[in-house]
């Protein structure tokens, strides 16, 4: 089994990619804190928090000693990545996210699922494909811009702390979380 050394990681990519699901397992199995970027971000009746709200939730969730991030916002990286230890970059293909997505949001509005503080998701909104609304229209729209930014993200000065490990597809993810143990645990 594959040792984990890291104690504060940051989980990317594009959105429906699973970020968060693959966090939430990250936190679970290294009993680290997992802070999912949207929960902070999202208030009541889909209105995002403002900046400066936003900016201080995150802040006071990165004070644990080890955590586990899910998102990308740009506008928190510069708190979030000084102090990550490692990246992990869900880089799958379109085909693989778009399904992902599909399948996803047509089961929160089906189940109703409640997100976050207390949003629910509409699967017509997101059929509006044209709507900034739209989860569809946000895929197309960031999917090629998150491919081609990353690296040069990662390649900055202030981020080559950051170890990378870089999944090209869902197994391979999986894969790693169960073939990886703790530090110090074989």
């Amino acid at each position: 089994m594959n040792r984990f050394p890291y104690k504060r990681i940051v989980v990317i990519g594009t959105t429906s990619s699973g970020k968060s699901t693959l966090a939430k397992g990250i936190s679970e199995k290294f009993n680290l804190d997992f802070i999912e970027l949207d929960a902070l971000h999202w208030e009541p009746n889909w209105r995002e928090a403002d900046i400066e709200v936003f900016r201080k939730r995150v802040e006071t969730a990165l004070r644990s000693t080890g955590w586990v991030v899910a998102g990308n916002y740009h506008v928190v990286r510069d708190l979030v990545w000084p102090q990550a230890q490692a990246v992990i970059w869900l880089d799958y293909p379109l085909p693989i996210v778009f399904w992902r997505m599909l399948t996803r949001t047509i089961r929160r509005a089906v189940m109703r699922e409640e997100l976050w503080n207390g949003n629910r998701e509409s699967f017509w909104i997101h059929l509006k494909l044209w709507s900034q609304d739209s989860l569809f229209n946000w895929l197309f729209k960031t999917y090629w811009r998150r491919k081609r930014e990353t690296p040069s993200l990662l390649n900055l000065p202030e981020h080559r702390h950051l170890a990378l490990i870089q999944f090209k597809h869902p197994r391979e993810a999986e894969e790693w979380l169960n073939s990886t143990a703790p530090k110090g645990k074989a």
